[in-house]
């Protein structure tokens, strides 16, 4: 092999992860991974598609290292491979967000205006919850054993919201997050609960973010 074909030989390597980066489904999926440990089929349920082409893309990042998997029964779990995969998936996001004036209108035209809604950062919310002036929404799909969340921090699935707003104290301040800065279901939920009398605010970004900060996560299912 002469000097030419081992270059390439190294970048054909570095370009394994950028060819498993270059589909929107993987993406997804290790959005949706950065909450934590997911089985095949809730990935594929929660991301729409079919198992067998969940499947496929699963084995698609796994090979550029950035799940990975074990199997319980008859039913794989897959995983982000490290807490780097999680900053790496974030930095992707700015960094596209910071060149691409088209992604500004894409996250805008799917979410809405979020900065209207005034989003709670990380250490305001973590001073908040230690005095005890907050309540805390949970407002993914299905609250995933999984996952973790934030202590104290009630699930409410964003579809189950509007006929459990009841349950809710009065006067409560509400502080609502998802998976991630780019889940519409946080969004939604501060428009509905502001519609509906309540004083709420988003958090900024997701689980994932605040798991980076190094602020706390509870494992297992929220209230």
């Amino acid at each position: 092999m002469d000097e030419h074909a081992r270059k390439m030989a190294l970048y054909d390597q570095f370009a394994r992860v950028g060819k498993a980066l270059a589909n929107p489904a993987r993406l997804e999926l290790l959005d949706l991974l950065a909450q934590g440990e997911r089985s095949v089929e809730d990935l594929a349920e929660t991301g729409g598609m079919k198992i067998s082409n969940t499947s496929a893309q699963l084995r698609m990042l796994a090979g550029a290292g950035l799940v990975a998997s074990r199997r319980d029964g008859v039913r794989i779990y897959y995983r982000l491979a490290d807490s780097g995969v999680t900053a790496f998936i974030g930095q992707v996001q700015e960094f596209a967000a910071s060149r691409l004036a088209e992604v500004e209108y894409a996250a805008r035209s799917y979410l809405g205006d979020v900065a209207a809604l005034e989003p709670v950062a990380r250490a305001e919310l973590s001073r908040r919850l230690r005095d005890g002036q907050v309540l805390v929404l949970v407002v993914r799909h299905v609250d995933r054993a999984g996952a973790g969340h934030i202590p104290g921090a009630v699930n409410v699935p964003h579809d189950q919201l509007a006929t459990r707003l009841a349950e809710l104290p009065d006067g409560a301040d509400i502080v609502a997050y998802c998976r991630g800065r780019y889940c519409v279901f946080a969004p939604d939920a501060v428009r509905l609960l502001r519609a509906s009398g309540f004083s709420a605010r988003p958090l900024d970004g997701g689980l994932p973010d605040w798991r980076l900060a190094g602020l706390p996560v509870t494992a297992g299912a929220s209230a």
